[in-house]
């Protein structure tokens, strides 16, 4: 079992709403450091590797899946599936880099795979090119709206780029090399994002104050 400390992301969010919001969802995690060595016992066959792994990035992981669909258990699935790929292409990580970019742009690929298998079964008529958005939820009164129900109303790609950065703890760099995009394009993606979550917090704020919450149909 990894000793408990928060990893947080590496982007700010430069507003209070925001950074509350999104600080309160941040799983506790071992060092980056630590998990590469995990990994590394892992391709060497070390038993006791696979689940020190599992205990440590699995919530993380969970979350990023449970931000991107409507389903708990569609997501746990997800993340059975993902750490089955992990096990399958182990001798593909390569000692020395950093695993958790390498982890995520495993589990990108399992949400893709899950989707597209998924709107074949169901034979949805309705063409999407991209994951659903979940279903906006209505927040209790005097509470800050729940994680999920923040970073649903982004678009796919920033949703992605947030739940990384301040779910998974992965800096600009890893989030970059786990989406096979650029630092900048990351930071372009949240500084969006922020600023999206910036204006709907201070909307629910405002609405708060004034004793006024919107319900949806």
């Amino acid at each position: 079992m990894f000793p408990e400390g928060v990893t947080t992301g590496k982007l700010d969010a430069n507003n209070p709403l925001v950074e509350t919001s999104l600080q309160e969802n941040v799983i506790p995690t071992r060092s980056s450091a630590d998990l590469d060595r995990w990994m590394e016992r892992y391709q060497q066959a070390d038993p006791e590797a696979p689940a020190a792994l599992v205990v440590a990035i699995s919530p993380a992981l969970l979350r990023f899946f449970r931000s991107q669909v409507a389903s708990r258990q569609h997501a746990d699935d997800l993340l059975q599936e993902t750490w089955l790929r992990i096990h399958r292409v182990r001798h593909t990580y390569r000692p020395g880099e950093p695993v958790l970019p390498w982890i995520y742009a495993i589990a990108r690929r399992v949400r893709v795979d899950g989707y597209r298998r998924m709107r074949r079964i169901t034979m949805h008529e309705t063409a999407m090119e991209v994951v659903p958005e979940r279903p906006a939820q209505i927040e209790p009164r005097h509470s800050f709206p729940e994680f999920d129900a923040l970073v649903a109303a982004l678009p796919e790609a920033q949703r992605e780029v947030v739940t990384m950065l301040k779910v998974g703890g992965l800096s600009l760099e890893e989030v970059a090399r786990a989406t096979t995009s650029t630092v900048g394009a990351v930071k372009q993606k949240a500084h969006r994002a922020y600023e999206r979550l910036r204006k709907l917090l201070e909307i629910h704020s405002e609405n708060e104050s004034g004793g006024v919450l919107n319900e949806l149909q």
